[in-house]
């Protein structure tokens, strides 16, 4: 049943075909497109386009840039510059694409491309995990240009202890051009709002959305899940894309990680398994060390990219 689904899902993400007709009036803002492969592990690919056609589509602007093939009528890419989709044993490797950071829910022909949008393509094993709804590779999106031309506003939900690492949180979005509000945590959500959760775990998961990454990737789309250790406090658990634990990080660990919960825009969480923690994640909020990322945890080692290497 499982592949059945998945299956159906990968069709339905690059479903009709790419010979649309082509709006005239450009949009300002450009846009990008990057294509990567092993969960942003590589880039193959990145372009920017401006102005933007009206009506331009993510799949006109993916077979501008790149060699790509099709199947079924044009309703499922295959192969993106030479890499084909292929199943091999208990591996199934297929192409997903995001639009600021936000798993597409419609074909590629079908999804509209504005001014600001950011179209991310990449190539990976979905045999462990089926969904990735939300990543933060995109950064500063999804809260700069929302989803499909519409913007959201932004709130920071902030842990009972942690207002200053909401305040670095609110000048880094500020930065970016981006005014959140701000509000505590446990504050009523709505479908047409983008949260980012801030502070240490054991407040953060008090969220409904934020909870599902304690209920493993198969729930959250994420590489990571946090549990109790043996002295009582919170350990993050980084895992590969199996959903196999490869590295256990205790006090002084983060993350940032972005999810989604029923209709709800998607919820990030800048989180740890304590103070410090929260800090370290706070640090990683920017393009810099979020690009491409699905996720990204941290430590006094230093960042991890989510999902984690296999153990050898």
């Amino acid at each position: 049943m499982r592949i059945v689904v998945a299956a159906a899902v990968l069709v339905v993400l690059a479903v009709g075909a790419a010979s649309c007709s082509v709006g005239t009036n450009p949009q300002k803002g450009a846009a990008q497109i990057v294509v990567t492969r092993d969960f942003g592990h590589q880039r193959l690919l990145s372009a920017t386009e401006d102005p933007i056609e009206g009506g331009e589509t993510a799949m006109r602007m993916l077979m501008r840039n790149a060699r790509v093939k099709t199947r079924y009528g044009g309703r499922f890419v295959t192969s993106i510059k030479g890499l084909q989709s292929r199943t091999g044993g208990a591996s199934r490797l297929d192409w997903f694409y995001y639009v600021n950071g936000i798993e597409a829910d419609v074909g590629a022909a079908e999804r509209k491309v504005a001014g600001g949008d950011r179209v991310w393509w990449d190539y990976h094993d979905w045999s462990g995990v089926m969904r990735v709804p939300a990543v933060v590779g995109s950064y500063p999106e999804p809260f700069l240009h929302g989803s499909e031309g519409k913007r959201f506003p932004i709130r920071i939900d902030c842990g009972q202890d942690d207002r200053s690492e909401c305040a670095d949180v609110s000048d880094r979005l500020e930065a970016a051009n981006i005014a959140p509000s701000l509000s505590a945590i446990g504050a009523v959500a709505g479908k047409d709002l983008l949260r980012v959760m801030v502070g240490k775990w054991d407040e953060v998961r008090l969220d409904g959305a934020a909870q599902r990454i304690e209920q493993g990737p198969d729930r959250s789309g994420v590489f990571a899940r946090f549990g109790r250790g043996a002295g009582g406090g919170y350990e993050l658990e980084l895992l590969d894309a199996q959903g196999r634990t490869t590295q256990t990080l205790g006090p002084g660990a983060g993350l940032v990680a972005a999810t989604r919960f029923e209709d709800q825009q998607p919820t990030w969480v800048v989180t740890g398994t304590d103070a410090l923690g929260v800090q370290r994640a706070v640090a990683l909020l920017g393009e810099r060390a979020l690009r491409d990322r699905f996720a990204v945890a941290t430590s006094i080692a230093g960042a991890v990219p989510l999902p984690a290497e296999p153990t050898r």
